[in-house]
């Protein structure tokens, strides 16, 4: 019954994604009103395609072009992030999860306190890069820290007594688990869907629970968590976990907005602090 109701959960969240135009663009680039998740297959080609491009598969797949074009041979160290953003005009949260792109195909390897460079293997291969449903893990992540900052302070000012025993079991959880992140990590999603629920507005939720979902189906997250997800990490996330917990049990709207964003600035902090 739990696996059915994340399920349903998780559905709710794609289509609030289309609907809240996360993704919900038409062929033109402009928002489409009310589509659901099953209509995204009737739309023109070039959506996916000019989408692609705008995105951070865009900018994967001009700089695989020059991986095969020979500009950069086997073994050889990419340009820093920032150069790499000067050099194609974007932000650095759009070269990092390009080059994570990268290296889920195999074509570049990232050493942290090193940098980033060519796969010894085929890296000039031809390779297919699948188009994200939705915008980065990275981009979605400093989205929570706006929204989710104001959601919390809201909950300070709504949440009710059982709100309340359900923040501190989700919190008490994740404490036991410590030691298995995937046991930790659906606690820790668990914990932020009941502060959203504690504020009594249905939009705020499936905001969250869309932001929280669209960011961890991107198989870019994995590779982002293998190398900058730790028990360090988690131990102060839970720190973070009971600073929020106990601005809202004292009804602190302040306190608990403060605790929201500096929680979620230090995860994102922490996934894109440099590689070199």
């Amino acid at each position: 019954m739990r696996r059915a109701g994340h399920l349903a959960e998780s559905e709710a969240a794609r289509n609030w994604c289309t609907i809240l135009a996360i993704r919900c663009r038409d062929g033109a680039g402009q928002p489409v009103a009310s589509l659901s998740m099953t209509d995204l297959s009737s739309l023109p080609a070039s959506r996916d395609t000019d989408a692609a491009d705008r995105s951070y598969i865009g900018l994967a797949r001009q700089i695989h072009a020059m991986v095969a074009a020979g500009a950069f041979e086997a073994g050889a160290r990419l340009p820093s992030e920032r150069s790499l953003a000067d050099q194609f005009g974007v932000s650095r949260t759009q070269v990092r999860e390009a080059i994570i792109a990268l290296e889920v195909q195999g074509i570049v390897e990232v050493r942290i306190g090193s940098g980033i460079y060519v796969s010894a293997a085929d890296a000039a291969r031809p390779v297919t890069f699948e188009v994200p449903r939705g915008p980065g893990p990275i981009e979605t992540l400093r989205a929570r820290g706006l929204i989710e900052a104001e959601v919390a302070a809201l909950a300070a000012t709504e949440r009710k007594d059982a709100d309340l025993d359900r923040l501190f079991f989700s919190l008490t959880t994740m404490r036991e688990q410590m030691d298995d992140k995937v046991a930790y990590d659906a606690a820790d999603r668990q914990f932020h869907l009941r502060i959203a629920e504690s504020t009594g507005n249905t939009v705020l939720l499936h905001m969250v629970t869309a932001m929280w979902d669209c960011a961890r189906s991107d198989p870019l997250w994995d590779k982002i968590e293998e190398h900058f997800h730790s028990t360090a990490l988690r131990e102060a996330s839970q720190e973070d976990h009971q600073r929020i917990f106990a601005a809202i049990m004292a009804r602190d709207a302040t306190a608990a907005r403060d605790a929201m964003r500096a929680h979620l600035s230090r995860v994102i902090a922490e996934f894109t602090q440099a590689w070199r």
